[in-house]
Formats: C-alpha cells, sequence, structure tokens
C-alpha cells in the first residue's frame, strides 16, 4: 500500500484510493468488522442514545460513526478502534452534560465488553479519545483516533447546525422567550463556528472544511441567519 505522511500519520496516497474508485468498492463494504463487537454496539451501546436531547439521539451517533469510517479511510488505523470510540463518544451524557466528554472516557475504561475485541493498551486510546472529541477541548486531541472522532462529530450542514443550535436551547433553556433563544443561537454560533471560533477542524480531505466557510457566509449575513432562524422556528 503507497502511503505518505501527513503530520505523524501515515495517509493512503491518491494512487490507492483511485484503485478503490475504480474496483467500484463503496466503504461499507470493504471493511469488515468484528461481528460479536457490531452486535454489542447495535444492540447495547447505540439504544442508550435514545434518552438524550433531541441533538444527541441515535441519530446523531449513527451520523459520527459514519463520518469518522470516512476519514479513517485516508489514514493507516485501526477501523475497529475508530467504530467503538464513536459509538461511546457521547455516552457520558448520561451522567452530567457539562463533563459528559470525561464520563464516556471512564464508560470506555470500566465496558469490561471491550476486552473481547481490545487490549488494555487499545481501550486506554479509545477512552482518551472520547475525552478529546469536545470541540470545546482546551486541547489537541492526544492521537489521531480522537481527531477522527472530534472531526466526525462536526456535521457542519448549516441549516442542521442551526437548528441543532435551536433544539439544544429550547430543551435546557426553556425559561426563554423566542427573541431570548434568538440571542443565544447568535451567541453560540459567533463562539463555535465563525472566525476564531474554538471549533477546530483535523483533515484536510474532511467535507467540513467547505461546509465550515459555507456556514460562516451565513453568520456573517445576520440578515440571512435570522430568515433561517425564523423558518426552523415555524
Amino acid at each position: 500500500m503507497n502511503k505518505e505522511k501527513i503530520g505523524n500519520f501515515a495517509r493512503i496516497t491518491d494512487i490507492d484510493k483511485g484503485k478503490a474508485i475504480n474496483k467500484r468498492t463503496r466503504l461499507e463494504n470493504i471493511i469488515s468488522m468484528n461481528t460479536g463487537l457490531t452486535l454489542y454496539i447495535e444492540r447495547e451501546i447505540l439504544p442508550r442514545y435514545n434518552g438524550f436531547d433531541k441533538a444527541h439521539r441515535e441519530d446523531h451517533a449513527r451520523m459520527v460513526i459514519k463520518q469518522s469510517l470516512e476519514i479513517a479511510r485516508y489514514y493507516a488505523v485501526n477501523i475497529e478502534m475508530v467504530y467503538a470510540i464513536a459509538a461511546f463518544h457521547d455516552l457520558g451524557l448520561a451522567i452530567d452534560r457539562k463533563t459528559h466528554h470525561l464520563e464516556s472516557g471512564r464508560i470506555v475504561r470500566k465496558d469490561q465488553r471491550l476486552h473481547e475485541w481490545f487490549t488494555q493498551e487499545e481501550i486506554e486510546t479509545m477512552a482518551q479519545a472520547v475525552e478529546d472529541h469536545r470541540a470545546s477541548s482546551d486541547h489537541e486531541p492526544r492521537s489521531i483516533y480522537g481527531k477522527i472522532v472530534a472531526e466526525g462529530d462536526r456535521y457542519i450542514e448549516p441549516e442542521k447546525i442551526i437548528e441543532r443550535t435551536i433544539q439544544y436551547g429550547l430543551d435546557h433553556y426553556p425559561e426563554l422567550d423566542k427573541e431570548g433563544h434568538w440571542q443565544r443561537t447568535l451567541d453560540h454560533l459567533h463562539e463555535k463556528y465563525a472566525e476564531g471560533g474554538y471549533l477546530k477542524l483535523w483533515f484536510p480531505e474532511s467535507p467540513n472544511v467547505e461546509r465550515l466557510n459555507s456556514l460562516r457566509e451565513i453568520i456573517k449575513d445576520e440578515s440571512q441567519l435570522r430568515r433561517i432562524f425564523d423558518k426552523i422556528w415555524l
């Protein structure tokens, strides 16, 4: 397999990607997961998300899994580790929203079933990746696994981001009126997604690069942003 280096990580070259495309090989067909692991994730882990707020239900976890696996195909990493990290990344929401990334790491370390498929060293790497996935983290993820899942956790489709921001506000700040939610949405989008915001993208091949630029253009145009807010609010 031809590889090149990006930072400290091996990346599959465009030659290899071209071969895969020519063979019409889809991601879901070339990744072979351990059946026991996938059954455990599907039956025991993903259903836990259905008790969380609307922005963090099972569909969100599945989106993170899908995007993480799509990014991982460019790099020489353990695909099953990526899959498990993405599946576990937000489980700590059941304990505490503010520190959910740390709680999720504890859940990974305490899950005895994971020892059926991973070494202790791999589990520790997975726990650290879960801890590091949060966009507002004050440090760079400690491994490529943390960066992959942090990136997979960002589906930057502009209107969907705005909708999820409103949903979160409605779930957690029910005392606010419409104008209060508008101001909270505006503040959050500027803090996280605008130029200079705390969101970091880690991979040049991520589709989020272009999407983030589109969202930033909307944030700059407050009248356009307000029209989208009003449409979603209805």
